[in-house]
């Protein structure tokens, strides 16, 4: 019962920072399992199971408060469940693990490019030059889909930064779209799980907790979503992609302790004050549009 309690609270917690910043659920809630001695079909196929309930209720949540790309959902969902579902089928016999240091590397890349645009760079909106097109929609949903359910993890980690950083739409839009659209990824991945496992071997009490746990933090993540400025948003999204792929880039490396907790260290202390700096800019920037709207009001007055 207490192991079923604290899966729970990961489960909630986990889709919390799923919910806002749009990645991390399945990452955290495998990573879990597979440290349980879950081996890592099982524990995939259990967080997808899972994923089911948590991303329907976490994009109906984006879905209400206008968190979503309606545009962009079927383009980026369709290629994902059916990349999620061959990702599921190749899990079941073949491991996904070589091809993990070279993802992370890319994304350790596109998440130091986010955080320093948003952070750093006075772009508190992006400016959308350009439109979510089914050319870059499509091959990105299939491979994040493929990737998410063959490595346990990573439709939100590769979906969310690429999207950002291509400056197409902004942070809020983000996250919402990328979370709506993991409900199609969701169920593909189980249903290749699920026909390619015995299913007897799946704890259908860990998906309940997790599931549990999740459900009860979708809308308030999505909420968070909606009140957060742009450039914090966007700060923390960067943040989180380099601290998590930092952590597989390291391992892959065989660091040592003492380099890897430097490596975190400084990756800490740069996050922290980009947040900083995010949050400082954000609250001038508001103060900014205050006198502008209230020296209209005057004026047409």
């Amino acid at each position: 019962m207490r192991k079923l309690l604290i899966l729970a609270i990961v489960g909630l917690a986990a889709q919390l920072v799923d919910g806002s910043l749009g990645m991390a659920y399945g990452v955290t809630s495998t990573t879990l399992l597979v440290l349980a001695g879950i081996a890592p079909a099982f524990a995939s196929a259990s967080v997808h199971l899972a994923e089911v309930g948590t991303t329907l209720v976490s994009g109906l949540s984006h879905w209400k408060l206008g968190n979503v790309s309606w545009s962009a959902v079927g383009w980026l969902a369709v290629p994902g469940a059916v990349g999620a579902f061959c990702g599921a089928v190749v899990l079941s016999s073949v491991s996904a693990e070589a091809a993990k240091p070279w993802i992370a590397l890319f994304l350790f890349l596109l998440g130091t490019y986010i955080l320093i645009r948003f952070a750093f760079l006075g772009q508190s909106t992006p400016q959308i030059k350009k439109q979510l097109t089914p050319k870059f929609l499509v091959p990105l949903g299939a491979l994040a889909g493929f990737l998410d359910a063959a490595g346990g993890g990573g439709w939100g980690p590769i979906s969310t930064p690429t999207i950002l950083a291509s400056g197409r739409l902004d942070p809020r839009r983000t996250v919402g779209t990328v979370d709506t659209s993991e409900f199609l990824v969701a169920i593909a991945a189980s249903a290749g799980f699920l026909v390619s496992l015995d299913r007897s071997q799946i704890a259908l009490q860990l998906v309940l907790a997790l599931l549990i746990g999740g459900m009860i933090a979708a809308p308030i993540a999505a909420w968070l979503v909606r009140k957060m400025h742009p450039r914090v948003l966007g700060s923390a999204v960067g943040g989180l992609i380099l601290l998590t792929n930092a952590r597989t880039l390291l391992t892959s490396l065989d660091a040592s302790q003492s380099i890897a907790a430097t490596a975190y260290g400084v990756i800490g202390v740069v996050w922290l004050a980009a947040c900083v700096t995010a949050f400082v800019a954000s609250r001038q920037e508001s103060g900014e549009r205050h006198v502008e709207i209230s020296r209209e009001y005057e004026y047409s007055s």
